[in-house]
């Protein structure tokens, strides 16, 4: 397909610079808009992944094209990827800000074999073991498709698994449980080891009880790679405009007109990548489906051998602890430590100090002799939560063609890229073998079935989000 019509074409090498300041107060839930050209987060990942590659220019008049994809992250730039390499379509990414700049460079950089918030057994409970096993097979073959999308990407991998790691002695009969079941119904070679065995031969953490060691599982450096994804687009045919916000969408006579400060992007499709920087204003179809939650992070000055020796960290598989409000930690390949959990519920709230206090006291709780090692960097972003806890890809009107792909729940590293390669099948006209419930459902409203009721209680979701925080923590921190 001939992609683009009348449009600028800025052929550069060079990123486009930022337009205004990092807002680090941004609320998906209460901003009608991310911002225009917005700098990044100071996030390790920026700080160390080099200079940012060129990228497209931001729109600057009216422009047609055949597929529009709103959000530069790692779903959109991997849609874009799949669309140019398995379906002949050279999509225009459309991003409010710098290319890659919400959460595709605010993550933990762990890619496992998962997808949502959901364990196996919960698959089971929800949809019967048939669907489950479809959705594990799904996640291998998600697995596949990321180890070969970033096989030419330099994005410091740490391959090995994942260590999932109970952090009270109440949690090792559930995760055996699970285990067995992991190895006796899907075939995934989990094992079980002893928190003698965890503490001596794989990370030192000072509350692990024990832990399940998954076979799949990759460290990679988040910013190395979503700049890697931009690369591959481009290269390919992808165009990318970063400070291109969405400010207004309609419908009408088979196309879609997306106007951005620049111009209108008039598409004949047009697929949603946005994560947890959705704004509820972007279209009557999103409102109200996710709820972004803040996730944040530290990353150390790079350790000594002997400081690494100190703490225990005997390799540099990265790990989970069992929380609900979970950690999420390793050694990196330079010798920092990078650590993250969840944060404060609203974005006003967001840059107050104490949510990093509460993470360094978390990190020294699990790594005693870190104690007065310094934070080189700290930094929170939003994660896109959907209300059952699943991710959906997702047409929701066969009518029209607007796809999205949304709600990862944390877990989008790894299947970002799978479900990239989902959205593009979808946009493409060949989903019509995605059979499973996350790729034949609309993301849902919090519990409750009518739209309306949704909308008016939206207000109160943080309230409740409050409420659940402290329980969550109780149960968490129980012995």
């Amino acid at each position: 397909m001939d992609t683009q019509r009348t449009v600028n074409s800025i052929d550069t090498d060079r990123a486009t610079d930022a337009q205004g300041p990092y807002d680090p107060q941004y609320d998906p839930l209460v901003d009608t808009s991310p911002g225009k050209g917005r700098d990044y987060a100071s996030t390790y990942w920026i700080g160390t992944a080099g200079e940012p590659p060129g990228d497209d220019g931001p729109i600057e008049h009216d422009i047609e094209v055949d597929v529009a994809i709103i959000g530069s992250g790692y779903t959109g730039l991997t849609a874009a990827i799949f669309l140019a390499q398995e379906h002949g379509i050279k999509a225009t990414v459309l991003e409010a800000n710098r290319s890659a700049w919400g959460c595709s460079t605010r993550n933990g950089g762990q890619a496992q074999c998962a997808s949502g918030r959901l364990k196996r057994s919960q698959w089971i409970e929800r949809w019967g073991l048939d669907v489950a096993l479809k959705m594990h097979q799904e996640c291998v073959d998600g697995m596949e498709t990321f180890k070969t999308l970033t096989r030419d990407i330099e994005c410091e991998a740490q391959p090995g698994g994942h260590l999932y790691i109970a952090h009270r002695d109440r949690i090792m009969p559930v995760l055996e449980k699970e285990a067995k079941l992991l190895r006796d119904t899907f075939n995934y070679d989990v094992k079980m080891l002893d928190a003698h065995t965890v503490r001596s031969k794989w990370i030192d953490d000072h509350e692990a009880c024990g832990a399940m060691q998954e076979p799949e599982g990759i460290g990679i450096h988040a910013g190395k790679l979503a700049f890697g994804y931009l690369k591959k687009a481009r290269a390919l045919g992808a165009k990318v405009h970063p400070s291109s916000p969405v400010q207004g969408w309609e419908t009408r006579g088979g196309f879609h007109y997306l106007k951005t400060p620049g111009g209108t992007v008039r598409a004949r499709a047009v697929g949603v990548a946005t994560g947890g920087y959705t704004s509820n204003g972007l279209h009557r179809e999103l409102k109200n489906r996710i709820l972004p939650i803040l996730s944040n992070s530290i990353v150390t000055r790079p350790l000594t051998q002997a400081e690494v020796e100190a703490a225990g960290f005997h390799s540099t598989q990265f790990a989970t602890d069992t929380r609900v409000l979970r950690h999420y930690y390793r050694l990196m390949p330079d010798n920092r430590v990078q650590i993250g959990s969840r944060s404060a519920i609203t974005g006003r709230d967001a840059p107050e100090k104490k949510y990093e206090q509460l993470l360094i006291r978390d990190l020294h709780r699990k790594f005693p002799s870190l104690k007065g090692v310094e934070i080189d960097y700290s930094w929170w972003g939003w994660v896109d939560v959907s209300h059952d806890m699943m991710p959906r890809i997702y047409q929701p009107d066969p009518s029209q063609t607007i796809y999205y792909s949304l709600g990862y729940g944390g877990n989008g590293v790894m299947y970002s890229a799978q479900a990239g390669k989902r959205l593009a099948q979808l946009i493409a006209g060949k989903g019509g073998e995605l059979d499973l419930p996350i790729f034949k459902s609309r993301l849902p409203f919090p519990n409750i079935r009518e739209k309306v009721v949704s909308e008016a209680f939206a207000p109160f979701r943080r309230m409740g989000q409050r409420f659940l925080y402290r329980w969550y923590h109780y149960k968490d921190e129980a012995a």
